[in-house]
């Protein structure tokens, strides 16, 4: 009888270790170099040190070893850093190379060690060796210092002790298995839930595609295509085939994730999917405390945390499918756990994954545990949603800056403490090279050679060629505050110092980034202090290397135009694929308007032009009552318009009510100003808000909660100088300079903008384009092919063509008759 093909449950060695062995308190207050290995500039070193073993060392050795169990079985893989050949015997080398001072090491890691015991192990299996030797060898990053721990063990205290790690594992696995089993099923069984709108099906066709090819596909979906579940139904069928293994759904901001939580409850609930899936929360908005600080001296559920969060997770899965922030709090309250870590400790055994971009990206939030350097690339599906928002959002990431004024206050902070007599020199010899570069600032025509002076409305900056000497000194800073850090546990103004410290540690991985996709520049801020910053202009290399971790990526966005932009900054391969989904809407239930007479170019924003803009507002809501939102290019622009609005209500000539965004509102504040949208009024609204700002994208108010979106100017970026930075390296790259940094950023506000209304198959609205360089070809060939109908309009005849267009709908319903209003706004 042909034996029966077991399932394999697969994990990493340092999965399984770092997972079974931890226990004990939650403790923040070691810093992240003190155990953890260091990031790029480690990895250079790492490769240096067994390249200085000779010819008896092997490195980066893989190893695995298959556990048999009853219905799987259970395969641990992974790569030893060095097998050294002995005449004794053999010695697996597990190598660290860490920021802490290795004097204040006394042992090594107890994870560290189980790693090198599991090689040796699987090793010894292999070659049926009696005995072996394991040896942790820890290297300084600044010094190159070398320090090694070396133990010697038989076969069978190897086996008895691996046998043990195991067996804490195998009800893990076997849920795994067991889980697998029916997703896989479920997966394959799946139907879409809803009849296809007009060009879904296509669009999830080409969606399947790209994931059995390995592809990234570049996705152009206006609003209503359904695109959430168009991305997440095929890569759903496609892990169903084996095609991928976890899925994450990315987002800019929290109110899309509650979408792509919808898409996955509908299909449970409609097509009995099973899928677990689990949104990651900020910790902030987790934390017990009002500010986290995850140790057991301050936190109540930081102590023990690690003996019972394993049961907390065991619970969570056996009994929820889609664990939501409400969800995670609960059980987190229920076991006594932090919700934070408990939250990143189920996205093991989840299948899906929605989170925001940075637990993929960013290199100082990303789920080490999937995501770490050199970690082996998995069989992940990412889809991006509001892919638009991943430019800036990956150049932030990448890119790093210091202030001179903050070295001077950690100085202030730590000078007269024990111990911190060698981080005080070190912060002065920092402060050192930041005062040559204010110097050379200073000089009169760009100081030294290598420095290039430029100026930006008054401003003044300069681009540097290098600043690798103030890189020197601050690895030995970070060397010497990662020690004292960890010596000095408390003590007055630490997290000052701690947020100190990350800055540090993010400028030197970012130091070791930079290439021809970045520049360096220093500033003087309005404030006075003094700024050197490492700016990303292109991130798609440094995505790309994420992007490469998984199988396939979406990206799908309602702007993604020009396509080539998107391409060019997200994956820097303009071979990607790309579909242009259309619009599923009747054009006839939408009307576009292009304003002749007005702008909001810089030279022209004065009273007149403001009074004009909004008599267009009063015609266009005076057409029809209804909600209506206002794009404003500024705060300073919306607060003119509101001084205009003023002057109409004291007079009795404003026929509707209104209401503004304001700067930095809280999220109950946010509430009530959408909730406005939702009551029935007796009058229209006017809403006025900031064009890229809460209420310009991911807000969905359908039907006659908002029937016009009104868009004032082209949503050009001020001019600062960062975005002439930007403009100055597209024009060295391609001569598109001002299109990269101003226009193609500015046109994405706006369609974002207009977008907030047709959002249902039964809305109808309208979109008003208030800026005459609408009217420029430039311009119109950035416009979505749902935009190629709209009428050009003056102040004299907008109301007639909105009135003319409600009237077409059957919807004659204007809010004041026409020649009740005054109109000619233009003070005389």
């Amino acid at each position: 009888m042909e034996e029966r093909s077991l399932s394999v449950i697969r994990i990493s060695v340092r999965n399984l270790v770092e997972f079974v062995l931890r226990s004990g308190d939650l403790d923040n207050r070691r810093t992240a170099g003190a155990k953890k290995e260091a990031m790029q500039a480690g990895g250079r070193l790492h490769r240096k040190i067994q390249k200085r073993m000779g010819s008896e060392y092997r490195a980066e050795v893989s190893l695995k070893h298959t556990v048999d169990e009853e219905e799987f079985k259970l395969l641990v893989e992974g790569r030893a850093d060095g097998v050294i050949e002995e005449a004794a015997g053999c010695v697996i080398d597990e190598i660290k190379c860490i920021y802490m001072d290795l004097k204040y090491l006394e042992d090594a890691d107890p994870v560290h060690l189980a790693q090198a015991k599991c090689y040796a192990y699987f090793l010894a299996c292999d070659r049926e060796l009696p005995a072996m030797g394991v040896q942790i060898t820890y290297c300084n990053i600044e010094s190159e210092e070398v320090r090694r721990f070396r133990f010697d063990y038989s076969f069978e205290e190897l086996e008895e002790w691996f046998l043990g790690l195991v067996h804490e594992y195998v009800k893990w696995a076997r849920f795994q298995y067991l889980h697998g089993l029916r997703r896989q099923q479920s997966l394959k069984d799946l139907q879409f839930p809803y009849a296809y709108r007009d060009g879904q099906k296509g669009l999830a066709a080409a969606v399947y595609r790209s994931i059995d090819q390995g592809r990234n596909l570049f996705i152009q979906a206006p609003t209503g295509v359904g695109k959430t579940l168009s991305t997440v139904f095929p890569s759903l069928k496609a892990m169903g085939e084996g095609m991928g293994d976890k899925l994450f759904y990315l987002t800019a901001k929290s109110i899309t994730r509650s979408v792509a939580e919808d898409a996955f409850r509908v299909m449970r609930e409609l097509q009995q999917l099973y899928f677990t899936t689990v949104t990651i929360t900020a910790k902030e908005k987790l934390c017990v405390l009002d500010k986290p600080d995850c140790n057991p001296e301050t936190c109540p559920v930081a102590k023990g945390h690690y003996d019972r969060v394993n049961d907390a997770v065991y619970d969570i899965l056996h009994e929820e499918m889609g664990i939501t922030r409400e969800l995670v709090l609960e059980y987190a309250k229920r076991h006594n756990v932090c919700p934070f870590e408990f939250c990143l400790d189920i996205t093991n055994w989840a299948d899906g994954i929605i989170c925001d971009y940075n637990y993929v990206f960013d290199p100082n939030v990303r789920l080490k545990r999937y995501f770490a350097e050199g970690s082996t690339p998995g069989e992940y599906l990412f889809l991006v949603d509001e892919a638009h928002n991943l430019v800036p959002r990956a150049r932030e990431m990448f890119s790093a800056g210091l202030l001179k004024e903050d070295f001077l206050l950690v100085k202030r902070i730590l000078k007269g403490k024990d111990g911190a007599e060698r981080t005080v020199r070190q912060l002065e010899r920092c402060n050192k090279e930041l005062l040559n570069l204010k110097r050379a600032f200073a000089a009169e025509e760009g100081g030294e050679e290598g420095v290039r002076q430029r100026s930006v409305l008054g401003r003044d900056y300069q681009l540097l060629e290098d600043v690798n000497l103030l890189y020197l000194e601050l690895s030995g800073l970070f060397s010497e505050l990662e020690a004292f850090m960890n010596e000095h546990l408390e003590f007055g103004d630490r997290d000052l110092v701690l947020d100190f410290y990350f800055q540090v540690l993010d400028f030197l991985y970012v130091h070791d980034r930079l290439d021809d996709n970045y520049r360096i520049y220093s500033r003087l801020l309005e404030d006075g202090s003094f700024l050197v910053k490492l700016m990303c202009i292109n991130p798609s290399v440094n995505l790309r290397e994420c992007l490469d971790q998984g199988r396939s990526t979406l990206f799908f966005s309602a702007t993604l135009l020009p396509i080539r932009y998107y391409k060019e900054l997200l994956s820097g391969d303009q071979s990607e694929y790309a579909v242009y989904a259309n619009s599923p809407f009747d054009s006839e239930n939408r009307l576009i308007v292009a304003a002749s007479d007005v702008s909001s170019i810089y030279r022209r924003r004065n009273r007149r032009e403001y009074e004009r803009v909004a008599g267009y507002i009063v015609e266009i809501v005076g057409a029809r009552k209804g909600n209506y939102m206002v794009f404003c290019p500024s705060y300073q622009y919306l607060h003119a318009v509101e001084e205009v609005f003023a002057q109409l209500e004291e007079r009795g000539e404003l026929p509707f009510a209104w209401i503004s965004q304001s700067s930095h509102m809280r999220e109950e504040e946010r509430e009530e100003f959408l909730a406005r949208f939702a009551r029935p009024g007796g009058t229209s609204l006017a809403a006025l808000c900031v064009m890229g700002g809460i209420f310009s994208e991911g807000i969905d108010l359908k039907e006659e909660q908002l029937i016009g979106a009104i868009v004032i100017g082209t949503g050009l970026p001020q001019v600062n100088v960062e975005q002439e930075i930007l403009r100055e390296y597209f024009d060295e790259h391609g001569g598109q300079g001002f299109s990269y940094a101003y226009q193609y950023p500015g046109m994405n506000k706006v369609m974002q903008a207009a977008g907030r209304v047709i959002r249902t198959a039964t809305d109808q609205g309208v979109i008003a384009l208030l800026d005459d360089r609408f009217l420029k070809s430039d311009y119109q060939a950035l416009f979505p092919r749902e935009w190629e109908r709209y009428t050009v309009v003056n102040r004299r005849n907008v109301r007639r063509a909105v009135a003319d267009f409600w009237e077409h709908l059957g919807n004659e319903a204007p809010g004041v008759p026409e020649g009740d209003l005054q109109t000619d706004l233009e003070t005389p």
